[in-house]
């Protein structure tokens, strides 16, 4: 027998976040899910919750036998309707922790079950932690407790803010389209095979980078999107294969035109959409070379020190054959300094040791700095004691601390350095959570050579224009070229990118030219964006902005998939959806397509 449909009654007048000491006496219907029940036999108390909040009803048999009846059937997440006066909660039984707690809802005069639940696989009305998979499978019931809706609107109020400030500056906010043809973005495209067109494909797109540099020419000089992009590439905590960027793109401008806005539209997100406090009111800008230099690398933290020191030139000389070898070789002894460790144990120091091996680093070699003006350190008979206390010098160190030596070439001695000082700013808690340091890093080097080809290839991507200073270069020697290029760090983490272009057709064609590729592939890669930029195509520049990744700093959380509605996990799988699938014989056939090996399930 069919359920009956939902009497009229039960549309509600108010959220359940809604009613204050204002609506004393009203009569009002709520709608909600059962989120506690607390039966007292005569008395049955409900806590009713929804998206705005939970407002207490009191049902009692006494006033309403069958409301109570109604009441006594409910459970934890039954969604229910409730009609009553709102009165003010008798004294000394205010909830202050409630935006409604000063009142309930009694004199109730009607209890609707409008849909019953099955026991929830974990608990929503708690914080405690869940096991991921089980969230995941069931994130519709995730998404229920507070603090996942709490991100859930964090996320939608940094985009409303965006939109805003970008629609009260004359951008235009389009939409380019999400099938497309393959671009060397830098990571691999997911594909979608054509049914009209056999044998050939779409791509889904890495983001919308030639498509906005296209409208530029078209003199719509001021467009933004909430672009969705994908890149089949390993997953990470704080990478996704498909995730959204805020894209835009402004004609007729320089370097310091498209940092400038970014710079006012965070510092709105941030007043607007947080309680953080923001380090530097006007965001730093340091170059690339300083970045690596100091910290290791571009995803710069600025909310603490620990920074790197070069020690090469006292570490050099003194007999020891691994730090002489690297120096040799063209290497370099880099340093972080822990302070007030140099009484750590063997496994504090182990544990250090793992983390830059993890990273690259053949090792860590330390020296100790103790109170009493002792030094300890494997080095010493290598480096002698006045050795050692120069080589702590230079790196900064005083006493009481602890230094950390790392030897390698400069890629992974940074490398290991930079996860090191992560690590100890995280071990010592030096990394406030409640403080914003925003970082522009300038100045990147237009070019840099792939390790397995050895060919020169772009350092961030391929449209960005060399800078002023280094613009022949591009010609004459472009491993030497710099480049306009800009990104933004927060707190240790890259938040967005971007660059003024290439806009002469010459110059892109020129770029990819140094990156090996023939004339024919230019022409497959590029060929449609040179024809344009014959057409009169004005300087401009743009940039990219991670919409999960600013959800993740504000919501004080690591993992990006907390501030995805319904995100894949680790392995790219959705649980809840159960994707990837299989593809069925039919499918296949009607997209022409065979699969090699055997059939893979999720």
């Amino acid at each position: 027998m069919a359920e009956s449909p939902a009497p009229a009654w039960t549309r509600r007048t108010h959220t359940c976040g809604e009613l204050r000491r204002g609506h004393v006496g009203a009569s009002v219907t709520l709608n909600g899910w059962v989120h506690r029940r607390r039966d007292q036999g005569g008395l049955i108390f409900l806590d009713l919750r929804d998206r705005y909040g939970i407002t207490q009803v009191a049902v009692n048999r006494d006033q309403n036998a069958e409301a109570h009846a109604a009441a006594a059937r409910l459970r934890a997440e039954y969604v229910a309707a409730v009609t009553g006066q709102v009165r003010a909660r008798p004294a000394g039984t205010a909830n202050p922790n409630l935006s409604t707690g000063e009142v309930e809802l009694g004199e109730i005069e009607r209890v609707e079950i409008l849909a019953a639940s099955k026991p929830p696989p974990f608990e929503i009305t708690s914080g405690a932690n869940v096991d991921e998979s089980v969230r995941l499978t069931y994130r519709y019931l995730d998404l229920r407790r507070e603090r996942m809706r709490w991100l859930t609107e964090l996320r939608f109020d940094i985009t409303r803010v965006m939109r805003e400030f970008l629609w009260g500056r004359g951008f235009l906010e389009l939409e380019t389209p999400t099938l497309i043809k393959t671009t060397p973005e830098g990571a691999r495209d997911f594909i979608v095979p054509s049914r009209h067109h056999p044998g050939q494909a779409y791509a889904l797109p890495q983001s919308p980078q030639q498509l906005k540099q296209l409208l530029m020419v078209s003199g719509l000089d001021r467009y933004f999107q909430l672009a969705r992009c994908y890149r089949d590439e390993d997953l990470r905590a704080d990478r996704f294969a498909e995730f959204t960027q805020l894209d835009l793109e402004m004609a007729f401008v320089e370097r310091e035109d498209v940092m400038g806005l970014i710079d006012d539209l965070y510092l709105d997100i941030v007043r607007r959409c947080s309680n953080k406090r923001l380090l530097h009111e006007q965001f730093p800008r340091i170059t690339y070379a300083q970045a690596l230099e100091r910290f290791g690398t571009d995803k710069v933290d600025l909310r603490f020190g620990l920074e790197l020191q070069d020690v090469s030139a006292q570490a050099g000389g003194r007999g020891f054959r691994v730090f002489d070898a690297v120096l040799a070789d063209g290497g370099m002894v880099k340093a972080v300094v822990v302070p007030g460790a140099a009484g750590y144990s063997r496994r504090q120091v182990n544990a250090l040791q793992d983390v830059v091996k993890t990273h690259g680093a053949a090792g860590l070699a330390t020296i100790a700095l103790h109170a009493d003006g002792s030094v300890r350190s494997p080095l010493e008979r290598f480096f002698g004691r006045q050795g050692l206390l120069d080589a702590a010098q230079a790196a900064g160190a005083g006493a009481g601390d602890l230094v950390c030596l790392v030897a390698d070439q400069p890629a992974t001695v940074n490398a290991a350095l930079a996860a090191l000082r992560a690590h100890l700013g995280a071990q010592l808690e030096l990394t406030d959570p409640n403080v914003l340091a925003f970082c522009w890093v300038v100045d990147y080097p237009l070019f840099e050579r792939d390790e397995e080809s050895g060919r020169l290839t772009f350092t961030h991507n391929p449209f960005c224009s060399p800078s002023d200073d280094s613009f022949e270069l591009l010609y004459t020697d472009p491993e030497r070229a710099g480049s306009k290029q800009y990104d933004l760090a927060c707190n240790g983490h890259e938040i967005g990118g971007g660059s003024v272009r290439a806009h002469r057709a010459k110059d892109l064609h020129r770029i990819y030219e140094v990156m090996g590729f023939s004339e024919a592939e230019i022409e497959e890669q590029i060929g449609h964006m040179l024809r344009a930029f014959e057409y009169g195509a004005p300087p401009h520049g743009g940039i990219a902005m991670g919409l999960e990744r600013i959800a993740m700093i504000l919501g004080d959380t690591a993992n990006l998939r907390d501030v995805t509605v319904f995100p894949k996990n680790q392995a790219g799988v959705d649980l809840m959806l159960g994707a990837p699938s299989v593809m069925e014989g039919e499918q296949l056939e009607e997209l022409g397509l065979e699969l090699g090996g055997s059939t893979q399930t999720t």
